[in-house]
């Protein structure tokens, strides 16, 4: 995102037009997704948009989407479900588990119906 910003500000510029610093770190928090929110709100109190310079500004966004990356790793992790290796003793224990099985789920159909 940052290379295509910096090559239509360089366009721009040689069309005679150019931003000030705090100009450019307003247009590229604006442009951030709604997911961006409270990381932009975030900057906007912490630091003085007048002074902050660009590249510090990329270089927190990097640092918060690294971070947003790991998190959503580590939440994929955890919905890993684990499974249990089923055996069969004999039949009357199938039988009892295919009834308590129907039991549960009607239950939960009666539950729901409420």
């Amino acid at each position: 995102m940052f290379s295509r910003f910096t090559t239509i500000i360089n366009s721009v510029k040689n069309l005679g037009k150019s931003y000030s610093n705090q100009e450019l770190v307003r247009k590229i928090l604006r442009c951030l997704p709604k997911s961006w929110t409270p990381k932009v709100t975030a900057i906007e109190e912490a630091k003085d948009l007048s002074t902050l310079p660009l590249e510090q500004l990329l270089g927190s966004l990097m640092t918060h989407e690294t971070t947003m990356k790991n998190h959503e790793n580590v939440e994929v992790k955890k919905k890993k479900a684990i499974a249990i290796k089923a055996s069969k003793e004999d039949s009357e224990s199938d039988e009892d588990g295919d009834v308590a099985l129907i039991t549960s789920q009607f239950k939960r159909f009666l539950k729901n119906r409420k």
